[in-house]
């Protein structure tokens, strides 16, 4: 098994990949890199970790609408853009995310 070095939001990773399967890990990586960027450039979710579960939600939600969901950007974005175009604010999907992780950690796991 060949090893790739991959960076995901600024952070690097050394990831175990098949050979031949660079290309198909460089997409995953480009799309895992994407939903995680997307969630914190929002500007509300803080935590690495947070950012990740959110951003596995996303993706996982996208897989399970079926292919055409899977090969857009982002089936429901994480942020949109304010009227005056200079915020993001973030979406009720993301909202609700938010909320549904906070009542599933309890107290001691709230990240915000």
């Amino acid at each position: 098994m060949k090893q790739m070095e991959v960076t995901i939001m600024g952070q690097s990773y050394l990831l175990g990949c098949p050979e031949g399967g660079e290309a198909l890990l460089s997409r995953a990586v480009a799309q895992v890199d994407r939903e995680m960027s997307a969630i914190r450039d929002a500007g509300r979710v803080k935590a690495r970790e947070r950012i990740a579960v959110l951003a596995a939600l996303n993706l996982a939600y996208q897989l399970a609408e079926g292919p055409a969901a899977t090969s857009s950007a982002t089936a429901a974005p994480a942020a949109s853009t304010s009227p005056n175009g200079s915020d993001t604010v973030p979406s009720p999907e993301l909202e609700a995310l938010i909320r549904r992780l906070d009542e599933a950690l309890g107290q001691d796991g709230q990240l915000l």
